[in-house]
């Protein structure tokens, strides 16, 4: 098998399928344990296509992908590093409740300084990149380097949807302040 095509309905064809199939599921089933309802996804593409949506795109993309094994293996390993992030705070957020722990979120959010919390997430999101682009630039394999490309990817994942997360739970706690200010008694 060639590392850059996997003919269609081949071995290694079905391999891809099967670790893409593999690795997007165990993101949907993450992101459902942690938000059944996706009040908590970041992402706002797959909060806009709702599960039966996502499901028919990801189907799509698993096999398409899966034609290009490099492609494959990047797609699944950000896919498995999103899953394992999302089961870190999956059993808070159901223990909590979804609501409720979008507030504690939001409530914090309004506490932080905001260059810290950006400059964690930032932190965050480098350092894994800086991991995956070592792992790209140190090695000649492509089946690394497409690992490394996922890492790389995962990081980029964790910097943008953490900040889009951010400000939006930042937008929704000066509405709250905007009405309360409305509301009191003066």
């Amino acid at each position: 098998m060639s590392e850059l095509y996997a003919p269609p309905f081949g071995l290694a064809y079905w391999a891809g399928v099967a670790l893409l199939l593999f690795a997007r599921g165990l993101d949907f089933l993450s992101t459902w344990i942690a938000t059944p309802s996706l009040l908590l996804e970041a992402n706002p593409i797959a909060r806009r296509l709702g599960w039966q949506g996502g499901i028919a795109v990801n189907l799509l993309v698993c096999l398409v992908a899966a034609m290009i094994p490099f492609v494959a293996v990047l797609i699944s390993v950000t896919s498995v590093l999103v899953a394992a992030r999302n089961f870190q705070a999956a059993w808070v957020s159901r223990t909590m409740g979804e609501y409720e722990f979008r507030e504690h979120l939001e409530e914090q959010f309004g506490r932080a300084d905001k260059r810290l919390v950006l400059g964690c997430v930032w932190a965050q999101g480098l350092l894994y990149s800086a991991v995956g682009v070592a792992v790209v630039a140190l090695t000649n394999d492509l089946m690394a380097q497409a690992v490394g490309g996922g890492i790389v990817g995962f990081g980029v994942a964790i910097a943008v949807h953490s900040i889009h997360y951010y400000r939006r739970a930042r937008h929704v706690l000066s509405d709250k302040e905007r009405v309360s200010q409305f509301s009191e008694p003066r």
